[in-house]
């Protein structure tokens, strides 16, 4: 492969240092040199922006395109991969070069993308939700029915489990299918209408259960949690990282400090419920008032974590919320106390430490994987980031150009 050389503007790094004008080297797919005067084949013109490693969104559903149970029962059942094609390709266009699916990509998903029969960042896959019987992931209704958001299938088996010795089973069967990492429920959610989202659920000897297994096979667990007991559930039994985390305080952010647990604030999601709901999508009333209760808790929260020296790393609930406005969660980051540089740390360095690939990708520096973006304007302005995306790269390869729908290509993404 030929040597670029990404200069004419700045260079983010990935971490919380400031930009600073300078070259980017990339040959055979990775990052060989950092600085200036650089040598190479090609060149590709940053200037009036600045090159960034690829941007992470920590928690997607690629399958969901809406928080309505009406549309979901309403669609056919094997639409959804075909959204997730859709899904992925409008993610990647963004500049999100690697996404964790916190619930609904199965294995086949992950399998097509990195087969390059579909264009779309790197993915790592939950499959599913473990919820306990009445939880944030139990599908049972009031009418006596049962109307999941996320049908069972072969690839994708159930989430609802109870009891030590039935977590155990089941985070097996999950990790047979091929997940990455386990998501549990720990507290009820917003868009369940059963239960409350500061109400604890699953006992301690539950999750530890949960966590031996998924640290025997080798990942990690991921924990929807908003209600502060819930939280603190996680944190204590080796969860790592908290996600929502919508109402901490101090006794909960020292706790995820003294374990070194990240917080996923997503603070997209409830906003885009609300979004949802006056647009006109049939949510149900008790979703909306809690989506409404929790947005003013959400900010504190993050903004107490952030200060107590809680490591953030970014997600959105993109799939809650519409595909594509992912980086809209960076701006409402600096609302709740982070800097700009901040924030992109958390879409960048951060991002790729939580989901255990730091060490090939996030960050430029020599040996790095060429996941690239370039971006118009100034590092130091994390508003309107989606339409300042110039060109999006995967191994160094072109994935898409700003001017270009069409250059979205698959182009091999290992997760």
């Amino acid at each position: 492969m030929a040597r670029t050389v990404f200069a004419g503007g700045q260079v983010y790094d990935g971490t919380t240092a400031a930009a600073a004008p300078g070259e980017v080297a990339v040959e055979d797919g990775r990052v060989v040199e950092v600085g200036t005067d650089l040598d190479g084949d090609e060149r590709v013109d940053c200037a009036g922006g600045y090159v960034a490693p690829g941007f992470f969104d920590c928690h997607v559903h690629v399958t969901l395109d809406a928080p309505s149970l009406m549309r979901i029962l309403e669609t056919p059942f094997s639409l959804q991969f075909y959204s997730a094609a859709a899904n992925l390709a409008t993610t990647l266009r963004t500049g999100i070069t690697t996404v964790r699916d916190a619930g609904g990509a199965d294995l086949g998903i992950r399998t097509a993308l990195e087969r390059g029969m579909i264009p779309g960042p790197r993915l790592q896959v939950a499959i599913t939700m473990l919820s306990q019987t009445g939880g944030h992931g139990d599908d049972w209704h009031v009418c006596g029915g049962d109307a999941p958001f996320m049908v069972t299938h072969p690839g994708r088996p159930s989430g609802l489990v109870d009891g030590p010795h039935a977590v155990r089973q089941r985070v097996r069967e999950l990790v047979r299918a091929g997940a990455d990492v386990i998501k549990v429920a720990t507290t009820g959610g917003v868009l369940s209408p059963n239960d409350d989202p500061r109400h604890a659920h699953f006992r301690d000897d539950e999750i530890q259960e949960m966590v031996a297994e998924a640290h025997a096979a080798g990942i990690e667990v991921m924990a929807h949690a908003q209600g502060t007991e819930g939280i603190q559930a996680a944190v204590r039994n080796g969860v790592r990282s908290i996600e929502h985390g919508i109402y901490l305080d101090d006794e909960t952010v020292d706790l995820m400090v003294q374990h070194g647990t990240w917080l996923v604030p997503t603070l997209h999601a409830p906003r885009a419920v609300i979004a949802a709901a006056d647009a006109g999508v049939p949510i149900p009333r008790a979703a909306v008032e809690k989506a409404h209760q929790v947005a003013e808790a959400h900010v504190a929260s993050v903004r107490l974590a952030h200060e107590a020296g809680v490591r953030i790393a970014m997600g959105t609930d993109c799939g809650v919320g519409p595909h594509g406005t992912n980086l809209e969660e960076l701006g409402l980051m600096t609302e709740a106390g982070l800097s700009p540089r901040d924030a992109l740390e958390a879409t960048t360095g951060s991002a790729a430490d939580l989901l255990g690939v730091g060490s090939d990708r996030g960050r430029i520096r020599p040996g790095q994987r060429a996941d690239l973006v370039v971006v118009d304007g100034d590092p130091d302005d994390v508003r309107g980031l989606r339409e300042r995306v110039r060109r999006v790269y995967l191994d160094g390869r072109l994935a898409h150009r700003a001017d270009d729908a069409t250059a979205a290509t698959a182009a091999d993404p290992t997760p």
